[in-house]
Protein backbone atom coordinates (compact mmCIF):
# COMPACT_ATOMS: atom_id res chain seq x y z
CA UNK A 1 0.00 0.00 0.00
CA UNK A 2 2.55 2.26 1.09
CA UNK A 3 4.27 1.87 -2.25
CA UNK A 4 0.80 2.70 -4.42
CA UNK A 5 0.95 5.80 -1.90
CA UNK A 6 4.50 6.62 -3.18
CA UNK A 7 3.89 6.51 -7.21
CA UNK A 8 3.91 9.57 -7.99
CA UNK A 9 6.13 12.46 -6.19
CA UNK A 10 8.01 15.86 -6.87
CA UNK A 11 11.16 16.56 -6.70
CA UNK A 12 11.40 19.52 -4.80
CA UNK A 13 14.86 20.24 -6.13
CA UNK A 14 14.93 21.98 -9.45
CA UNK A 15 17.73 21.41 -12.06
CA UNK A 16 18.23 23.13 -15.51
CA UNK A 17 15.18 21.29 -16.71
CA UNK A 18 12.92 22.16 -13.68
CA UNK A 19 10.26 20.14 -11.90
CA UNK A 20 10.43 16.26 -12.45
CA UNK A 21 7.06 14.91 -11.95
CA UNK A 22 6.96 10.66 -11.85
CA UNK A 23 4.42 8.50 -13.19
CA UNK A 24 4.37 5.02 -12.84
CA UNK A 25 4.21 1.88 -15.34
CA UNK A 26 2.42 -1.10 -13.29
CA UNK A 27 2.58 -3.76 -15.48
CA UNK A 28 0.55 -6.01 -13.20
CA UNK A 29 -2.83 -4.32 -14.58
CA UNK A 30 -1.23 -2.49 -17.31
CA UNK A 31 -1.84 1.07 -16.01
CA UNK A 32 -0.14 4.39 -15.95
CA UNK A 33 -0.26 5.93 -12.26
CA UNK A 34 -1.38 8.48 -11.94
CA UNK A 35 -3.63 8.20 -15.18
CA UNK A 36 -4.40 12.31 -15.37
CA UNK A 37 -4.76 15.29 -12.98
CA UNK A 38 -1.15 16.27 -13.48
CA UNK A 39 -0.86 19.73 -13.51
CA UNK A 40 3.05 21.07 -14.48
CA UNK A 41 4.38 24.43 -15.93
CA UNK A 42 6.79 24.73 -18.98
CA UNK A 43 10.32 23.50 -18.34
CA UNK A 44 9.21 20.60 -15.99
CA UNK A 45 10.15 17.09 -17.11
CA UNK A 46 7.59 14.17 -17.27
CA UNK A 47 9.39 10.60 -16.25
CA UNK A 48 7.81 7.44 -16.34
CA UNK A 49 9.43 4.91 -14.20
CA UNK A 50 8.50 0.92 -13.82
CA UNK A 51 6.20 -0.05 -10.54
CA UNK A 52 7.62 -3.54 -10.84
CA UNK A 53 9.29 -5.07 -13.34
CA UNK A 54 7.77 -5.82 -16.72
CA UNK A 55 6.82 -9.06 -18.00
CA UNK A 56 5.59 -7.66 -21.66
CA UNK A 57 6.46 -4.67 -23.75
CA UNK A 58 4.59 -1.46 -23.19
CA UNK A 59 4.73 1.62 -25.23
CA UNK A 60 4.32 5.39 -23.92
CA UNK A 61 2.95 6.75 -27.07
CA UNK A 62 1.38 10.40 -27.25
CA UNK A 63 -2.01 9.97 -28.74
CA UNK A 64 -3.92 13.70 -28.88
CA UNK A 65 -1.34 16.20 -27.85
CA UNK A 66 -0.92 20.22 -29.28
CA UNK A 67 -0.63 20.57 -32.58
CA UNK A 68 2.68 22.18 -32.75
CA UNK A 69 3.87 19.62 -29.60
CA UNK A 70 6.62 16.97 -30.45
CA UNK A 71 5.48 13.87 -30.51
CA UNK A 72 6.46 10.57 -28.36
CA UNK A 73 6.39 6.69 -28.84
CA UNK A 74 8.69 5.12 -26.58
CA UNK A 75 8.98 1.17 -26.67
CA UNK A 76 9.42 0.07 -23.20
CA UNK A 77 10.97 -3.28 -21.65
CA UNK A 78 13.81 -4.23 -18.77
CA UNK A 79 15.86 -4.23 -18.64
CA UNK A 80 17.18 -1.95 -21.26
CA UNK A 81 14.92 0.83 -20.34
CA UNK A 82 14.77 2.15 -16.95
CA UNK A 83 12.98 5.12 -17.54
CA UNK A 84 11.88 7.78 -20.09
CA UNK A 85 11.58 11.34 -19.91
CA UNK A 86 10.04 13.86 -21.53
CA UNK A 87 9.93 17.97 -21.42
CA UNK A 88 6.75 19.52 -23.29
CA UNK A 89 7.43 22.64 -25.14
CA UNK A 90 3.86 23.74 -25.51
CA UNK A 91 0.93 24.48 -23.61
CA UNK A 92 -2.08 22.52 -23.38
CA UNK A 93 -3.50 18.85 -22.81
CA UNK A 94 -1.13 15.79 -23.52
CA UNK A 95 -2.84 12.47 -24.00
CA UNK A 96 -1.07 9.16 -24.00
CA UNK A 97 -1.93 5.63 -24.27
CA UNK A 98 0.16 2.32 -24.19
CA UNK A 99 -0.67 0.92 -27.91
CA UNK A 100 -0.60 -3.02 -26.61
CA UNK A 101 -2.96 -2.05 -23.67
CA UNK A 102 -5.43 0.14 -24.97
CA UNK A 103 -8.63 -2.13 -24.01
CA UNK A 104 -6.95 -2.66 -20.34
CA UNK A 105 -7.40 1.34 -20.08
CA UNK A 106 -3.85 1.80 -20.40
CA UNK A 107 -3.90 5.79 -21.05
CA UNK A 108 -2.98 8.75 -19.27
CA UNK A 109 -2.67 12.42 -19.58
CA UNK A 110 -1.16 15.39 -18.11
CA UNK A 111 -1.44 19.78 -18.73
CA UNK A 112 1.15 21.77 -19.59
CA UNK A 113 0.85 25.31 -18.69
CA UNK A 114 3.01 28.69 -19.10
CA UNK A 115 4.19 31.01 -15.91
CA UNK A 116 2.83 31.80 -12.80
CA UNK A 117 -0.54 29.50 -11.25
CA UNK A 118 -1.02 31.83 -9.14
CA UNK A 119 -3.63 34.14 -11.12
CA UNK A 120 -6.83 32.61 -11.60
CA UNK A 121 -10.09 33.23 -12.93
CA UNK A 122 -13.46 32.97 -11.17
CA UNK A 123 -15.63 30.77 -13.00
CA UNK A 124 -19.12 30.61 -10.26
CA UNK A 125 -21.08 28.70 -12.81
CA UNK A 126 -20.39 24.56 -11.70
CA UNK A 127 -21.33 23.05 -15.17
CA UNK A 128 -19.16 25.63 -17.32
CA UNK A 129 -16.28 24.42 -14.66
CA UNK A 130 -17.07 21.16 -15.04
CA UNK A 131 -16.75 21.39 -18.66
CA UNK A 132 -13.37 22.88 -18.96
CA UNK A 133 -12.34 20.20 -16.39
CA UNK A 134 -13.80 17.81 -18.83
CA UNK A 135 -11.84 19.62 -21.24
CA UNK A 136 -8.39 19.29 -19.46
CA UNK A 137 -7.72 22.68 -18.51
CA UNK A 138 -8.86 23.00 -14.88
CA UNK A 139 -8.75 20.13 -12.62
CA UNK A 140 -10.64 20.54 -9.45
CA UNK A 141 -14.14 22.07 -9.19
CA UNK A 142 -13.35 25.51 -6.69
CA UNK A 143 -15.18 28.27 -8.85
CA UNK A 144 -12.00 29.23 -10.44
CA UNK A 145 -9.60 28.08 -13.15
CA UNK A 146 -6.15 29.05 -13.47
CA UNK A 147 -5.69 32.14 -15.80
CA UNK A 148 -2.83 30.67 -17.96
CA UNK A 149 -4.38 27.64 -19.09
CA UNK A 150 -7.34 29.42 -20.87
CA UNK A 151 -5.63 32.51 -22.15
CA UNK A 152 -3.89 31.15 -25.06
CA UNK A 153 -7.18 28.88 -25.81
CA UNK A 154 -8.77 29.71 -29.86
CA UNK A 155 -11.56 27.42 -29.73
CA UNK A 156 -13.57 26.53 -26.90
CA UNK A 157 -17.00 24.46 -27.51
CA UNK A 158 -18.86 23.97 -24.54
CA UNK A 159 -22.05 23.01 -26.00
CA UNK A 160 -25.01 20.67 -24.57
CA UNK A 161 -23.95 20.98 -20.78
CA UNK A 162 -26.44 23.03 -19.06
CA UNK A 163 -24.82 26.02 -18.81
CA UNK A 164 -26.36 29.44 -16.80
CA UNK A 165 -23.82 31.72 -16.66
CA UNK A 166 -20.52 31.86 -18.40
CA UNK A 167 -18.77 34.52 -16.37
CA UNK A 168 -14.96 33.95 -16.70
CA UNK A 169 -15.26 33.95 -20.57
CA UNK A 170 -13.60 37.34 -20.71
CA UNK A 171 -10.23 35.87 -19.74
CA UNK A 172 -10.02 33.35 -22.89
CA UNK A 173 -8.51 36.29 -24.39
CA UNK A 174 -7.19 34.67 -27.37
CA UNK A 175 -10.54 32.76 -28.27
CA UNK A 176 -11.29 32.84 -32.26
CA UNK A 177 -14.29 30.65 -31.93
CA UNK A 178 -16.70 30.03 -29.19
CA UNK A 179 -19.65 27.43 -29.53
CA UNK A 180 -22.24 27.45 -26.32
CA UNK A 181 -25.03 26.01 -28.41
CA UNK A 182 -28.13 24.80 -26.21
CA UNK A 183 -27.29 25.69 -22.67
CA UNK A 184 -29.27 28.06 -20.60
CA UNK A 185 -27.64 31.12 -20.80
CA UNK A 186 -30.05 34.45 -20.48
CA UNK A 187 -26.99 36.81 -20.95
CA UNK A 188 -23.42 36.70 -22.69
CA UNK A 189 -20.67 39.14 -22.40
CA UNK A 190 -18.35 38.83 -25.41
CA UNK A 191 -16.65 42.05 -24.79
CA UNK A 192 -13.54 41.06 -24.26
CA UNK A 193 -13.16 38.66 -27.01
CA UNK A 194 -12.01 41.35 -29.88
CA UNK A 195 -10.45 37.88 -31.39
CA UNK A 196 -13.83 36.14 -32.03
CA UNK A 197 -14.23 34.98 -35.72
CA UNK A 198 -17.15 32.35 -34.78
CA UNK A 199 -19.40 32.75 -32.75
CA UNK A 200 -22.45 30.33 -32.59
CA UNK A 201 -24.75 30.82 -29.14
CA UNK A 202 -27.96 28.87 -30.65
CA UNK A 203 -30.60 27.66 -28.32
CA UNK A 204 -29.99 29.56 -24.92
CA UNK A 205 -32.50 32.02 -23.28
CA UNK A 206 -30.87 35.44 -24.40
CA UNK A 207 -32.91 38.35 -24.01
CA UNK A 208 -29.44 40.79 -25.40
CA UNK A 209 -26.15 40.33 -27.45
CA UNK A 210 -23.38 42.85 -27.32
CA UNK A 211 -21.34 42.23 -30.29
CA UNK A 212 -20.37 45.50 -31.23
CA UNK A 213 -16.50 45.25 -29.87
CA UNK A 214 -16.36 41.49 -32.23
CA UNK A 215 -15.49 43.75 -35.28
CA UNK A 216 -13.73 40.51 -37.08
CA UNK A 217 -16.50 38.27 -36.63
CA UNK A 218 -17.19 36.10 -39.97
CA UNK A 219 -19.68 33.37 -38.93
CA UNK A 220 -22.73 34.28 -36.32
CA UNK A 221 -25.20 32.32 -35.39
CA UNK A 222 -28.05 33.57 -32.42
CA UNK A 223 -30.89 31.24 -33.68
CA UNK A 224 -33.70 30.38 -30.90
CA UNK A 225 -33.23 32.81 -28.52
CA UNK A 226 -35.32 35.51 -26.80
CA UNK A 227 -33.81 38.71 -28.82
CA UNK A 228 -35.99 41.52 -29.60
CA UNK A 229 -33.14 43.25 -31.13
CA UNK A 230 -30.04 42.64 -32.68
CA UNK A 231 -27.28 44.88 -33.71
CA UNK A 232 -24.50 43.96 -36.16
CA UNK A 233 -23.49 47.18 -37.70
CA UNK A 234 -19.91 46.67 -36.22
CA UNK A 235 -19.70 43.51 -37.89
CA UNK A 236 -18.86 44.48 -41.32
CA UNK A 237 -16.79 41.82 -41.87
CA UNK A 238 -19.47 39.60 -40.87
CA UNK A 239 -20.00 36.42 -43.88
CA UNK A 240 -22.70 34.21 -42.66
CA UNK A 241 -25.53 35.66 -40.22
CA UNK A 242 -28.19 33.05 -38.46
CA UNK A 243 -30.33 34.93 -36.39
CA UNK A 244 -33.93 32.81 -37.09
CA UNK A 245 -36.34 31.99 -34.46
CA UNK A 246 -35.83 34.91 -32.24
CA UNK A 247 -38.23 37.80 -31.67
CA UNK A 248 -36.98 40.68 -33.87
CA UNK A 249 -39.24 43.12 -35.24
CA UNK A 250 -36.30 45.14 -37.42
CA UNK A 251 -32.60 44.05 -38.33
CA UNK A 252 -30.31 46.55 -40.25
CA UNK A 253 -28.01 44.49 -42.42
CA UNK A 254 -26.56 47.83 -44.56
CA UNK A 255 -23.40 47.62 -43.06
CA UNK A 256 -22.73 44.03 -43.59
CA UNK A 257 -22.07 44.34 -47.22
CA UNK A 258 -19.57 40.64 -46.93
CA UNK A 259 -22.80 38.77 -46.20
CA UNK A 260 -23.69 36.00 -48.47
CA UNK A 261 -25.92 33.87 -46.11
CA UNK A 262 -28.91 35.70 -44.27
CA UNK A 263 -31.46 33.44 -42.32
CA UNK A 264 -33.80 35.83 -40.23
CA UNK A 265 -36.60 33.39 -40.40
CA UNK A 266 -39.63 33.00 -37.96
CA UNK A 267 -39.29 36.26 -36.11
CA UNK A 268 -41.36 39.75 -36.41
CA UNK A 269 -39.88 41.45 -39.37
CA UNK A 270 -42.35 43.77 -41.77
CA UNK A 271 -39.43 44.94 -43.90
CA UNK A 272 -35.94 44.08 -45.02
CA UNK A 273 -33.66 46.79 -46.88
CA UNK A 274 -30.92 44.14 -48.84
CA UNK A 275 -29.70 46.86 -51.30
CA UNK A 276 -26.01 47.00 -50.07
CA UNK A 277 -25.99 43.55 -49.94
CA UNK A 278 -24.63 42.53 -53.58
CA UNK A 279 -22.45 39.50 -52.03
CA UNK A 280 -25.74 37.73 -50.61
CA UNK A 281 -26.34 34.25 -51.99
CA UNK A 282 -28.58 32.49 -49.64
CA UNK A 283 -31.49 34.14 -48.21
CA UNK A 284 -34.01 32.37 -45.81
CA UNK A 285 -36.61 34.56 -44.52
CA UNK A 286 -40.08 33.00 -44.25
CA UNK A 287 -42.20 33.12 -41.48
CA UNK A 288 -42.61 36.75 -41.20
CA UNK A 289 -44.49 39.61 -41.91
CA UNK A 290 -42.73 40.88 -44.45
CA UNK A 291 -44.84 43.06 -47.03
CA UNK A 292 -42.24 43.88 -49.83
CA UNK A 293 -39.07 42.39 -50.73
CA UNK A 294 -36.72 43.80 -53.14
CA UNK A 295 -34.23 41.74 -54.20
CA UNK A 296 -33.23 43.27 -57.36
CA UNK A 297 -29.92 44.36 -56.52
CA UNK A 298 -28.64 40.97 -55.24
CA UNK A 299 -27.95 39.44 -58.65
CA UNK A 300 -25.64 36.93 -57.09
CA UNK A 301 -28.44 35.29 -55.60
CA UNK A 302 -29.04 31.42 -55.98
CA UNK A 303 -31.37 30.53 -52.62
CA UNK A 304 -34.55 32.90 -52.27
CA UNK A 305 -36.99 31.42 -49.43
CA UNK A 306 -39.61 33.92 -48.94
CA UNK A 307 -42.75 31.66 -47.71
CA UNK A 308 -45.20 32.24 -45.17
CA UNK A 309 -45.56 36.18 -45.16
CA UNK A 310 -47.61 39.18 -46.66
CA UNK A 311 -45.94 39.70 -49.88
CA UNK A 312 -48.44 41.19 -52.51
CA UNK A 313 -45.46 41.21 -55.58
CA UNK A 314 -42.00 39.44 -56.31
CA UNK A 315 -39.75 40.39 -59.27
CA UNK A 316 -36.98 38.11 -58.82
CA UNK A 317 -35.81 38.65 -62.98
CA UNK A 318 -32.51 40.76 -62.15
CA UNK A 319 -31.52 37.10 -59.85
CA UNK A 320 -29.42 35.81 -63.18
CA UNK A 321 -27.95 33.01 -60.55
CA UNK A 322 -31.21 32.01 -58.91
CA UNK A 323 -31.82 28.34 -59.05
CA UNK A 324 -34.49 27.97 -56.26
CA UNK A 325 -37.28 29.93 -55.33
CA UNK A 326 -39.84 29.11 -52.59
CA UNK A 327 -42.22 32.11 -52.35
CA UNK A 328 -45.68 30.12 -51.56
CA UNK A 329 -48.23 30.79 -48.66
CA UNK A 330 -48.12 34.90 -49.39
CA UNK A 331 -50.73 37.51 -51.06
CA UNK A 332 -48.76 37.64 -54.39
CA UNK A 333 -50.63 38.87 -57.50
CA UNK A 334 -47.98 39.57 -59.86
CA UNK A 335 -44.90 37.20 -59.99
CA UNK A 336 -41.50 37.92 -62.37
CA UNK A 337 -39.37 34.35 -62.61
CA UNK A 338 -37.76 35.35 -65.74
CA UNK A 339 -34.37 35.48 -64.42
CA UNK A 340 -33.07 33.76 -68.31
CA UNK A 341 -32.48 29.80 -66.43
CA UNK A 342 -35.31 28.97 -64.36
CA UNK A 343 -35.99 25.85 -66.68
CA UNK A 344 -33.73 24.77 -64.22
CA UNK A 345 -35.13 25.94 -61.11
CA UNK A 346 -36.76 24.47 -57.88
CA UNK A 347 -39.78 26.08 -57.88
CA UNK A 348 -43.15 26.41 -55.22
CA UNK A 349 -45.29 29.60 -55.43
CA UNK A 350 -48.62 27.64 -54.15
CA UNK A 351 -50.94 29.14 -51.64
CA UNK A 352 -51.49 32.49 -53.36
CA UNK A 353 -55.15 32.68 -54.28
CA UNK A 354 -54.80 35.82 -55.88
CA UNK A 355 -51.98 35.08 -58.38
CA UNK A 356 -53.14 33.59 -61.89
CA UNK A 357 -50.53 34.10 -64.80
CA UNK A 358 -46.74 33.80 -63.85
CA UNK A 359 -43.63 35.30 -65.90
CA UNK A 360 -41.21 33.10 -66.67
CA UNK A 361 -38.40 32.27 -69.41
CA UNK A 362 -40.36 29.25 -71.02
CA UNK A 363 -44.08 28.99 -70.21
CA UNK A 364 -44.39 25.20 -72.08
CA UNK A 365 -41.43 23.90 -69.88
CA UNK A 366 -43.10 25.73 -67.00
CA UNK A 367 -46.29 24.29 -67.29
CA UNK A 368 -45.25 20.61 -68.22
CA UNK A 369 -42.26 20.51 -64.89
CA UNK A 370 -44.52 22.94 -62.00
CA UNK A 371 -47.98 21.65 -61.56
CA UNK A 372 -50.68 21.33 -59.07
CA UNK A 373 -50.11 17.73 -58.24
CA UNK A 374 -45.82 18.25 -57.75
CA UNK A 375 -47.32 21.27 -55.24
CA UNK A 376 -45.69 23.82 -57.45
CA UNK A 377 -48.61 26.07 -58.13
CA UNK A 378 -52.49 26.33 -57.16
CA UNK A 379 -54.91 25.41 -59.83
CA UNK A 380 -55.82 28.91 -61.07
CA UNK A 381 -52.15 29.71 -61.88
CA UNK A 382 -50.40 29.22 -65.19
CA UNK A 383 -47.46 30.34 -67.25
CA UNK A 384 -46.67 33.50 -70.06
CA UNK A 385 -43.67 34.59 -71.17
CA UNK A 386 -45.45 38.39 -70.81
CA UNK A 387 -48.77 38.26 -68.37
CA UNK A 388 -49.50 41.90 -69.00
CA UNK A 389 -49.86 41.11 -73.03
CA UNK A 390 -51.78 37.66 -71.89
CA UNK A 391 -54.55 39.54 -69.34
CA UNK A 392 -55.45 42.45 -71.84
CA UNK A 393 -55.99 39.47 -74.72
CA UNK A 394 -57.93 37.55 -71.99
CA UNK A 395 -59.55 40.55 -71.58
CA UNK A 396 -60.27 41.45 -75.05
CA UNK A 397 -61.03 38.19 -76.06
CA UNK A 398 -64.15 37.13 -73.07
CA UNK A 399 -65.74 39.61 -73.04
CA UNK A 400 -69.58 39.57 -74.41
CA UNK A 401 -71.81 42.42 -75.85
CA UNK A 402 -74.82 43.13 -73.85
CA UNK A 403 -76.55 45.89 -75.75
CA UNK A 404 -76.16 48.44 -78.07
CA UNK A 405 -77.86 52.17 -77.47
CA UNK A 406 -77.83 55.64 -78.55
CA UNK A 407 -76.69 58.64 -77.61
CA UNK A 408 -79.95 58.72 -75.25
CA UNK A 409 -79.45 55.19 -73.72
CA UNK A 410 -82.10 53.35 -75.93
CA UNK A 411 -81.32 50.34 -76.99
CA UNK A 412 -80.84 50.22 -81.23
CA UNK A 413 -79.62 48.41 -84.43
CA UNK A 414 -79.54 51.45 -86.35
CA UNK A 415 -77.55 52.88 -88.99
CA UNK A 416 -76.19 56.54 -89.08
CA UNK A 417 -75.99 57.19 -85.90
CA UNK A 418 -73.29 57.35 -82.52
CA UNK A 419 -73.80 54.20 -81.08
CA UNK A 420 -72.36 52.98 -77.68
CA UNK A 421 -71.32 48.80 -77.12
CA UNK A 422 -72.03 47.71 -73.33
CA UNK A 423 -70.03 44.74 -72.84
CA UNK A 424 -70.77 42.48 -69.56
CA UNK A 425 -66.65 43.27 -68.18
CA UNK A 426 -68.09 46.98 -67.73
CA UNK A 427 -66.60 48.46 -70.62
CA UNK A 428 -68.44 50.41 -73.17
CA UNK A 429 -67.10 51.07 -76.58
CA UNK A 430 -68.20 54.08 -78.69
CA UNK A 431 -68.90 53.43 -82.70
CA UNK A 432 -70.05 55.75 -85.17
CA UNK A 433 -71.96 53.71 -88.19
CA UNK A 434 -72.77 55.00 -91.30
CA UNK A 435 -74.36 53.53 -94.06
Amino acid sequence: MKKLLLIFFIFNSFNSKGAIYQISVWNGYSQFLPPNNITIQLGDTIQWIPLDPPTMSHTITSDNIPWSAVPFNQIWQLPADTFFQYIPQVIGLYQYVCTPHILNGMIGEFTVVNGTTSQKTYVPDDNFEQALINLGYDTVLDDSVITVNINLLNTLDVSFQNISDLTGIEDFSALTSLFCINNQLDSLDVSNNTSLDSLVCINNQLTSLDVSQNTVLTVFACDINQLTSLDVSANTSLISLFCSDNQLTNLDVSQNTALTTLNCVSNQLTSLNLNTNTSLTNLYCYDNSLANLNVNTNTDLILLKCYNNLLTSLDVSNNIALTQLECNDNQLTSLDARNGINISWSFIAMNNPNLSCIDVDDANWSTTNWTVTNGSIDAQQYFSTNCSITQIQEQTTNKELLKVTDLFGRETKGTNQTLFYIFDDGTVEKKIIIE
